[in-house]
């Protein structure tokens, strides 16, 4: 409760605000903006081998509206195929030279063997000629044997050259075949590769859900009808669990300390003011990061929403109202009756009688109004909000306090005497 109090002469009486010390439930939270978005998702991309064919960028044609509901296989968007369609023309080109040069060293290559196969046959047949004539030169003088020895032994010779040097040509063309058929190869399957990859252009939906369009990664603009993806990432749209959702935010680096996992989280939405959600921070960044248009550092927070409902969607923006500490039972004060001495000692006046005392008080937890007391006050006291207008009293303080103090000399107490301070406090804080 609050009182009005007058207290002072009758030639200086002012009236303070009188209020009471509060026991009970003592709430601190941290308000912050969010954004939802599926704890799980399907990602729907472009082509993946886009890069390998030396295609960078792609260009959306067309896509079927956002928010739309979609089957296994259903059409989704086209991408504009003018640059792979120049590149697959140029393949088919590269082809059919491939092909046409295969065949023609593939015929050369079986006139050349056909010609050496007939060469070593007239030569088989030119030493088995010169064995004849030997076998039948038994009777000739030896002069004549000895010639007709050496022109058997010249054929056997020239048939032993002509069948190596035909082994050689043989794998000679066989290496040529193989290079040709390479090539061959190469070029059908890069255009076997295009012509699958043009079909790719064709986006369908990987699995049932609800359409909703992916963000450029540089600009942050959703992704629509002649946007540009990149090879490197070439994510179109996404397929949300709308079953299990997260809200994803940002707390700045003085109140991130505050935040853990497992807090309580309750969600409002901008677009429906009517319906508030519930959930618990499960993650919370080890790292911060700066936000675009501004020099201080957040982390980024993730709320897993406890709800499922048809009305929440991805992109909603959330209000998130972090619990940061929660307490059943506690002496709280408002934050306008604390009051400060030399930036060391937190006080307050507390009404004793029909006069005051200036009591020290150790604070615990802060929210946006009120601050939890640990020491100082019981539930029966009574604090003022403003100073009295002839503050002349000394701060009675705690002794539970003094080891914690810097000066122990002015500050120091015994269990049987209160010192008190000479001077009066700094200001209102």
């Amino acid at each position: 409760s609050i009182i009005f109090f007058i207290y002072g002469s009758a030639s200086d009486e002012s009236t303070s605000i009188l209020v009471d010390v509060s026991r009970g439930e003592f709430i601190s939270d941290i308000n912050v903006t969010g954004e939802l978005e599926a704890r799980n998702s399907v990602i729907i991309v472009g082509p993946n081998k886009a890069r390998q064919y030396r295609i960078y960028n792609l260009t959306i044609q067309d896509m079927i509206p956002e928010g739309t509901r979609v089957k296994k296989g259903q059409y989704v968007a086209r991408l504009d195929p003018s640059e792979l369609s120049g590149k697959l023309k140029d393949a088919q080109i590269e082809f059919e030279t491939a092909q046409s040069k295969y065949i023609t060293q593939q015929l050369d290559t079986a006139l050349e063997m056909r010609e050496k196969r007939d060469e070593l046959i007239n030569l088989k047949y030119d030493v088995e000629e010169k064995q004849l004539e030997l076998d039948q030169s038994q009777f000739e003088p030896p002069a004549q044997i000895k010639k007709t020895e050496i022109a058997l032994d010249k054929a056997r010779r020239a048939y032993s050259q002509k069948t190596e040097n035909y082994q050689i040509k043989k794998q000679q063309n066989i290496a040529k075949m193989v290079q040709a058929k390479g090539e061959k190869d190469q070029v059908q399957n890069e255009l076997k590769g295009l012509s699958d990859l043009i079909k790719e252009f064709t986006i369908l939906a990987p699995e049932d859900g609800m359409l909703i369009y992916a963000k450029n990664p540089w600009s942050g603009q959703q992704i629509k009808a002649g946007s540009q993806i990149s090879s490197w990432d070439p994510t179109v749209a996404t397929l949300p669990d709308l079953n299990s959702m997260n809200s994803k935010t940002y707390v700045n680096e003085v109140d991130i300390r505050k935040v853990k996992k497992g807090q309580k989280v309750v969600i409002g939405l901008d677009a429906l003011p009517d319906k508030q959600l519930t959930g618990i921070v499960s993650r919370v960044a080890s790292s911060g990061q700066k936000r675009p248009n501004s020099d201080s550092k957040v982390f980024e927070v993730i709320v897993e929403v406890d709800e499922v409902d048809d009305l929440i969607k991805p992109g909603m923006t959330s209000s998130n109202k972090i619990f940061t500490f929660e307490l059943e039972d506690a002496i709280s004060v408002p934050l306008e009756s604390l009051y400060n001495f030399q930036d060391s000692i937190t006080y307050v006046y507390v009404k004793d009688g029909v006069s005051y005392r200036k009591q020290e008080i150790q604070v615990g937890e802060i929210n946006d109004t009120a601050a939890q007391i640990l020491l100082g006050l019981d539930e029966n006291d009574q604090v003022y909000i403003s100073p009295p207008s002839s503050d002349d009293e000394e701060i009675i303080l705690l002794p539970e306090l003094d080891g914690k103090r810097n000066d122990s000399k002015e500050t120091t107490a015994s269990a049987q005497s209160t010192p008190l301070l000479p001077r009066k406090p700094k200001s209102n804080s």
